[in-house]
């Protein structure tokens, strides 16, 4: 066992659903880590929640890593001293809620503690890096490397830089998402939203609009996306989607971007997501999902997630 683990160490701040991803895929590939919480029962409850979801993943054929799951779980110890999951770590993921003076507050505690060649990493999805970052010592090492939720389940992880982050920080980051096998992509900059949920907001706003005006309920809008475009987008991005549409992407542009511009021109004002129709947008979902089955369609929909993982990597 010992020839498979690494010496070097990970440590992960906050221990939710995003930190104990993080912590076993890093424990897959023989990272030691440490999960850091404030309170020592709470992270005595994640280990062991840790421990009983790399057994089941195990015992269904969806572990990842290169590691069994006990030999994955001797890898993950915890701490509720900020202390000692800091020192000496190579790399630092940051998994607090998303608060910003949570977040500056923690920061700067990392701030006394870390030595010049570690990487801080958030995951944070809202904030860019350089709100954290800005007033502290060692601000050039910081980014964010926001994962997709579940990081267990969709590999996809945003590698962003603040104006100050060393070029080499980044580099090294999007090395370690590749070894622990989730797919990174680095923004040339840091902007509002990042890449994904920006692309995310653009698909929410428009199937807002069309239950708004009336034009499809909540359950069909769906359907035209897991049976239609999520399909096609399971394994292609929307670019190489249209350029496969046509003889590559100027023969698209040729053939489309009139019709393309004309529609978006009719899409209107962003949509505040409040008042009726939440309510009603609420409504529909419950009677599909209710709010007690949220937890069994979440395994459910991690499951899918695994095997579609599973067989993009046999195509």
């Amino acid at each position: 066992m010992a020839s498979k683990m690494k010496k070097e160490k990970v440590a992960i701040i906050g221990s939710g659903l995003i930190g104990r991803s993080w912590a076993m895929l890093f424990a897959g590939v023989g990272y030691q880590v440490t999960i850091y919480d404030i309170i020592p029962d709470i992270v005595q409850k994640a280990l062991k929640e840790t421990q009983e979801e790399l057994d089941s993943l195990e015992k269904r054929g969806l572990i990842r890593g290169t590691l069994t799951a006990a030999e994955q779980f001797a890898c993950i110890k915890g701490t509720a001293e900020l202390k000692d999951a800091i020192t000496d770590a190579i790399y630092v993921q940051e998994c607090v809620p998303e608060r910003l003076d949570i977040k500056k507050k923690l920061y700067n505690e990392v701030d006394r503690l870390v030595g010049p060649n570690t990487i801080l990493a958030s995951s944070t999805s809202t904030f860019m890096p350089s709100l954290l970052s800005e007033e502290m010592k060692h601000r050039a090492q910081v980014l964010v490397a926001h994962p997709v939720n579940p990081p267990y389940y969709v590999p996809l992880v945003e590698i962003v830089p603040a104006p100050w982050t060393k070029s080499e920080y980044t580099t090294k980051a999007r090395e370690l998402m590749t070894e622990i096998g989730q797919k990174p992509v680095t923004l040339s900059r840091q902007i509002e939203g990042f890449a994904l949920n920006r692309i995310q907001y653009a698909i929410l706003n428009e199937t807002w609009r069309l239950v708004a005006d009336g034009i499809l309920n909540v359950k069909d809008i769906d359907v035209v996306m897991s049976e239609g475009l999520g399909m096609r987008y399971a394994f292609l991005g929307p670019l190489e989607t249209a350029h496969l549409n046509a003889e590559g992407m100027l023969n698209y542009c040729e053939r489309y971007s009139n019709t393309i511009f004309s529609v978006s021109a009719t899409m209107g004002p962003t949509p505040r997501m409040e008042g009726k129709v939440a309510e009603q947008v609420a409504k529909e979902l419950e009677e599909m999902v209710p709010i007690d089955k949220l937890p069994e369609r979440r395994a459910w929909r991690d499951a899918c997630l695994t095997k579609l993982a599973q067989l993009k990597k046999t195509i």
